[in-house]
């Protein structure tokens, strides 16, 4: 049996469309850096924050999120608009 690999489309998203995507998940930052693996910091108001994901959704900072990561991202919300993740037969996510 032949296995075709796996075509996805992924656009490195803009900052807007990052922070759309958050909150259609229902995730504050601090969580969604967390789902991602990205650092979190203590916040001056004592809060978990995540500096990188804060930049990843600034208008203004070059930075930005790479397509993969954020096709992961909306796999791992249900956001994706083509894919969903299923667990393999017999077990659970």
């Amino acid at each position: 049996m032949t296995t075709r690999p796996l075509t996805l489309t992924m656009p490195t998203p803009t900052g807007d469309q990052l922070k759309a995507a958050r909150m259609a998940a229902g995730l504050s930052q601090a969580q969604a850096a967390e789902l991602m693996g990205y650092p979190l910091q203590t916040g001056s108001r004592g809060g978990l924050q995540s500096r990188t994901w804060q930049a990843l959704e600034s208008t203004t900072d070059e930075r930005n999120m790479q397509g993969p990561v954020f096709a992961m991202f909306l796999l791992l919300t249900g956001q994706h608009p083509e894919y969903t993740l299923t667990p393999r037969s017999g077990q659970t996510l």
